[in-house]
């Protein structure tokens, strides 16, 4: 795996190689997660209390969403708990950093719910503070903030 270099344009990876993402629009890449869910109910508790904000149900067709608040027109990427067919909880694949302004409350928050700390606050220079988690799920996620 090759480390890369941000600017403004694009990512360029060493040699030749380049990762041609427009950073030029101040527009985020990403427009959509979903954390998968065996158990939605259980979930929807556990990232209520945790991120302490309130979740939306919705269905679609066989698939059951817990819907976090996003706006439209904001900044950022909207996203799910989802229980359906092919969401399957885990620690591999992407990871989705959710933002919060204290790390250690959101860590006591998420093992007085039944997660576990796997990742404690952890410095990462200019770009602030990350700490990552298993959620009630099985899912590995992680916190970011700039303090």
């Amino acid at each position: 795996m090759q480390s890369g270099i941000v600017t403004k344009s694009c990512i360029h990876f060493g040699g030749d190689g380049l990762l041609g993402l427009d950073m030029s629009n101040e527009k985020n890449p990403v427009g959509w997660f979903e954390v998968p869910a065996k158990d939605l109910s259980r979930a929807f508790q556990f990232y209520e209390s945790v991120l302490e904000v309130k979740l939306t149900l919705e269905e679609m067709g066989p698939t059951k969403m817990a819907m976090f608040p996003h706006s439209m027109n904001g900044h950022g990427a909207g996203g799910a708990l989802v229980q359906g067919e092919g969401y399957i909880p885990s620690h591999e694949g992407a990871s989705v950093y959710f933002s919060v302004t204290d790390i250690p409350k959101t860590l006591d928050r998420v093992t007085s719910n039944g997660g576990k700390v796997l990742l404690p606050k952890m410095n990462i220079g200019q770009y602030g503070y990350i700490a990552t988690f298993e959620d009630c799920e099985g899912n590995r996620v992680s916190l970011h903030s700039l303090t």
